[in-house]
């Protein structure tokens, strides 16, 4: 094997566990959010774990943050909660650098 297979292999495997990372932060982010979200909505129990699951489900669906938190702005507005799409970002970015630190931590 020469160098360059070698170095090539070598990217493959960081973009791979690169992708992992992130895959795991939007995962916990999303979970977080959805909590958060559960209690804004005044979801208890069982109902709010519910909430929290399926809301963490459309990362492996593939919507963006955008489609997410527009969805969860109209949640919002329907439920009478009185929360901007701009507080809800500024939670998912809050979110992402809690589950980052989490994983950095080894959490």
């Amino acid at each position: 094997m020469d160098e360059f297979e070698r170095r090539r292999k070598g990217f493959d495997k960081f973009f791979a566990l690169s992708e992992a990372l992130r895959f795991k932060a939007l995962s916990r982010r999303n979970r977080a959010v959805g909590e958060w979200a559960a209690e804004k909505l005044r979801l208890t129990g069982e109902v709010a774990e519910c909430y929290a699951d399926a809301f963490a489900q459309p990362q492996i669906e593939g919507e963006t943050d955008e489609t997410l938190i527009a969805r969860l702005h109209d949640e919002f507005v329907k439920a009478g909660v009185d929360v901007s799409a701009h507080r809800i970002r500024r939670r998912f970015e809050a979110a992402m650098n809690d589950a980052i630190a989490e994983i950095e931590a080894g959490r």
